[in-house]
Parts: C-alpha cells; sequence; structure tokens
C-alpha cells in the first residue's frame, strides 16, 4: 500500500485538511503538500520523528507509517539502481577484513557476513578505494613508485601502468581481486573504524604513500578531551639525549600520532623526528 495514499485516505476519513497534519506534525504545510504530491520522498523513518506524529494524529497503529515509507524508500532504491549489488567477492572480502584492527575485526566481519555488502561494507570499501585511487593518481606519473609497486605485485613497469588507468576508472560495484592484489594489499597497512561515530582511520604504507595515515569523521560532535600521550612518548621527552632539540611544532607532530595493537618505543619517537626533518622525504611546492 501506498504512504500517500493512505495519508490522504485517513485525512478523508477524518475531514481533516494538509494543514492540521502539518500542524501536528510541527512541519509547514509547503512540506506536507509536497510529500503528498510526491514531489519529496518520504524520509527515512530512523532519522525523523514526523511518522510517530502523523500516526497519532490520524489515528493508526504506531509504526504504520514508518514500515510503508521504509518500503517504499527500498523499492525507490531498487528502481533507481536495478537489481541489488552484487557482494563482493570473497577474496576481496578477507583481504579488507584482514587489514582491520584485529580488536574489531571479529565484530566487523559478523556485520559484514549478516549483511552481504550492507551499508557499513559499502562504506569501508567506499573509503578504502577513495583512498588508494588518491594515491595512485598521484604517483601515475612518477617511474619509480609505478615501478615499485609493479615489483610488489609481480608484474612488469608497462603492465602496472595499464592497470593503475583501469583501477582509476573502477567502483566498489566492479572492484576486481586483480585490483586487490596490485593496490589495495600493498598499500593499506590497516584501517579501523568506530562503529557508534563512523569515524575512520586507515593506515597506508610508508614507501608508497607520502601521508600514511588517513582519517575521516562521519558526525557531528563534541570536541575531544585530549588524548593520552603514549607511554613511549613521555619516556623520549624525558630523555635529553633524544628530545633535547626538537621544537613545539615536531613534539606536537609526534603527539598526534596514533597507533593499534603495539606501543612505540621512545627511540621510535627519535627516529621518526628524523624522517619528519628529513627533506628527501617531502616534495617541494
Amino acid at each position: 500500500m501506498d504512504l500517500t495514499l493512505v495519508i490522504r485516505q485517513r485525512l478523508e476519513d477524518l475531514g481533516a485538511e494538509q494543514r492540521d497534519l502539518a500542524t501536528a506534525a510541527q512541519v509547514t504545510e509547503s512540506y506536507i503538500s509536497q510529500l503528498l504530491t510526491r514531489k519529496k520522498a518520504p524520509p527515512a523513518p530512523s532519522r525523523t520523528d514526523i511518522y510517530d506524529k502523523m500516526e497519532k494524529f490520524l489515528k493508526l497503529p504506531s509504526g504504520d507509517l514508518s514500515k510503508l515509507a521504509d518500503l517504499q524508500r527500498k523499492e525507490e532504491l531498487k528502481r533507481r539502481l536495478g537489481d541489488p549489488p552484487t557482494p563482493l567477492f570473497k577474496e576481496v572480502r578477507e583481504l579488507i577484513l584482514g587489514k582491520c584492527n584485529p580488536h574489531d575485526e571479529k565484530q566487523i566481519r559478523a556485520i559484514f557476513e549478516k549483511q552481504p555488502f550492507g551499508e557499513l561494507e559499502r562504506l569501508v570499501t567506499q573509503k578504502l578505494l577513495e583512498v588508494v585511487k588518491r594515491v595512485a593518481k598521484e604517483e601515475l606519473d612518477t617511474e619509480q613508485w609505478l615501478r615499485t609497486v609493479a615489483q610488489l605485485s609481480g608484474r612488469s613497469y608497462e603492465q602496472m601502468r595499464v592497470m593503475v588507468l583501469e583501477f582509476l576508472d573502477t567502483d566498489i560495484f566492479n572492484l576486481s581481486i586483480e585490483h586487490c592484489v596490485a593496490f589495495l594489499d600493498p598499500l593499506i597497512e590497516s584501517w579501523d573504524i568506530h562503529l557508534a561515530t563512523f569515524d575512520m582511520e586507515i593506515v597506508l604504507n610508508r614507501r608508497l604513500a607520502p601521508q600514511h595515515l588517513k582519517k575521516f569523521e562521519f558526525v557531528e560532535r563534541e570536541p575531544q578531551q585530549p588524548f593520552d600521550e603514549e607511554p613511549g612518548l613521555k619516556e623520549f621527552l624525558r630523555d635529553t639525549s633524544l628530545s633535547r632539540d626538537a621544537t613545539e611544532d615536531e613534539i606536537e607532530f609526534l603527539k598526534k600520532l596514533r597507533f593499534t595493537g603495539k606501543r612505540p618505543t621512545p627511540l621510535y619517537y627519535y627516529r621518526e623526528l628524523q624522517n619528519f626533518r628529513d627533506p628527501l622525504h617531502f616534495r617541494t611546492p
């Protein structure tokens, strides 16, 4: 049954007007009009309280309009996209899950398997693909980079050139096993996602990506308290033989480094500082 028809029928049965429904739902009459003339798609039930208010006014059982709206949205999505997207190749999924933070891998795997190529799997795959494609596009004209990636995947320089061009044209619905082996596997060290906020971190291979850490935030939130300093960083700062000439900017850079699993030592921070200072590791604008 159609959501619009149900609302129109109930308004007629109750002898009510669109403006009465708008007042009850605490929206404009124009919005209700556009909803009933299908100029606006019904909003997602999980993102609005409008259906609860409308159901009370129209004297409908709780949840009826939400179910109709959800069904209508799914039908519209099917109409626009055609057949449901084909799930990822098993090998592609395993490679992606294999790069996940070990602490969260079991929970995320369960979600992937419960909802094959569902919202979470598409989100993660899309972000990983975007990051790797961006690196590939930036390095397309760098012969040494292409030769290094070609060597890691057992291909010639010429083969890798062709693969990069094909890879830059692909999307999550056409991601092949070859693309994963050639690009996602060597470039991505690890990734993690916070399931409450959908914040995501992607750690890239330092040899192949100038910026090895990427962060994405998907929801609005209050400012966070500063992260606790790593014990290794505290030791590094106390040891003047290692940190004597570190500037405030350099220390701030070291504080922002994030890790999953292993904890860095003071010597790690010293070496990271030297890498940060080395002009060979950065391009001149």
